[in-house]
Order: structure tokens, then sequence, then C-alpha cells
């Protein structure tokens, strides 16, 4: 299937690694012209030279200026932007019950605020073009909040509701908005949390890493590039009658529909 993305600018936030670069080597394979972004500039560079048409930005996406200044950078070297894809660092681990007054406003601030910056920049152009794709990497703490992550049950969930709210407003505009979340995907930020849990519990690695397998009906993790090509579809020509949705990419971990 030809997902019509050949030529289109794709501006993918926090790039380097994990889950984002997933999504822009999916991009990338589809003859997207990426936008690697990311804090540090060699990381940015090497990933960029990897991939067919993509350039590197190297910018803190974690402020309106800095978005500013990467928005115009990207758009600078390869055009307007068709593609925003939503992604960044997820909070440290904590309990709800624990939660401060500056905790609970840096759920606001890492996970709404940025990703707010990024479509103020970009939609008026999609809207004007018609046509843009505005996809967020969630969590699927979204559909079911997740123990011990209240930081990023919270500002997930803020995400979301924002988002889906645009996505009637654009819709007439040939814009589409949705989510995609992930369950257990073999990132390093995954290994990080199983680490955590691990050491909170004062069981070993491969023990925590166990039990996440039984929940999962798939009974593994995912893999970053299945991430990727659903990410990719929810981008392309072809997913133009998707909008305003959270798709899970999760093994069927949750178990509400």
């Amino acid at each position: 299937m030809d997902l019509g993305l050949t030529g289109k600018v794709a501006f993918v936030a926090a790039s380097t690694g994990g889950l984002g670069l997933a999504v822009a080597q999916a991009l990338a394979a589809e003859g997207a012209k990426v936008a690697i972004t990311g804090r540090r500039r060699e990381r940015a560079e090497h990933v960029a030279a990897s991939l067919p048409g993509a350039v590197a930005v190297a910018a803190d996406l974690g402020t309106p200026e800095g978005v500013a200044a990467a928005v115009e950078q990207v758009e600078k070297l390869l055009g307007p932007i068709d593609i925003a894809v939503l992604n960044g660092p997820g909070p440290k681990p904590g309990a709800a019950a624990a939660l401060g007054a500056d905790e609970l406003a840096s759920a606001f601030d890492l996970l709404v605020r940025p990703h707010h910056a990024l479509v103020s920049r970009v939609l008026p152009g999609m809207r004007e073009r018609r046509w843009g794709r505005i996809l967020a990497v969630g969590s699927s703490g979204v559909t079911a909040p997740l123990p011990n992550l209240a930081i990023s049950n919270t500002g997930r969930a803020a995400l979301a509701g924002y988002l889906k709210t645009l996505a009637a407003e654009v819709a007439l505009d040939a814009v589409t908005v949705n989510l995609l979340l992930p369950g257990r995907i073999a990132t390093d930020r995954v290994a990080e949390l199983d680490a955590a849990a691990a050491k909170r519990r004062g069981i070993s690695l491969d023990d925590v890493q166990l039990e996440s397998r039984k929940t999962i009906p798939a009974r593994r993790y995912g893999q970053p590039e299945e991430f990727g090509a659903a990410a990719a579809f929810l981008c392309s020509a072809v997913a133009s009658y998707v909008t305003g949705v959270a798709l899970r990419c999760d093994g069927g971990l949750i178990r509400s529909l």
C-alpha cells in the first residue's frame, strides 16, 4: 500500500532515540522528509545521516522559544511542515498520594505546554494548505491509569483532552489529530521503569519483566518498529478519515475496547 507520504515534511519531536526514532524511521522509509530533533546535535546528526532525506535539528523543545526556533529551522531546510509528531521524555515515577503541588504543575509543563507550542506553530499552515497530520505519542495510561505513574497519568490525560477537542475543530480543514498509545515497548524508557520497579519492590529485573509479560496477551514486549509502522499509517494520506482517535499499540495489555 502506498501511504502517500513521499515528499511530506515531518517534524518528529525527540527523535534521536526510543519511540520517536522508531516513528522517524518509519516515516523516512515511506518517503517523507524527516526532521530529527533532539538536544544533542551530534546524536541528531548521526541519526539523520542514516535516513534518506532527513535533516538534524538540535533544539530544546521544552520551551516555547525552543519550539519556535526548531520549527523555523525545519521550514528553512525542508519547507512547510505537513506532519507533527508530539513526543518527549516521560516524568519520574511516583504515587498519586505523594504528589505535591509543584509535581502536579510539572505534569502540565512537561506533557502539555511544549506540545501545545508545537501545534500552535504548525497548525495554521496545515489548515491553509488543507493537509496536515498531528500525532501524539502517548501512553496506555490515557485509557487506564498506570500504577505509580501519577504525573504521567495526569499530564497525558490533559493532553489527550486537548487533542480530542482540537480534532473536531480542524477536521473540515483536512487536518487529522490522533494519539498512539504504547504499552510495553522495548525501549530504554521501559527498561528504566522496569529497573525502578525492581528496586522499589526488592526483586530482580528478570522477575519484573516476566510479570509484565504475563499481563500482556501477546506475552511479549512490543518492538519499536511495530509502533513506528502504526504511527506511519496514522500520519498517512490513506488515514484521512481517522481523526480524534487514541489507538493502542500494546499487544492487548489494556482489556477495554
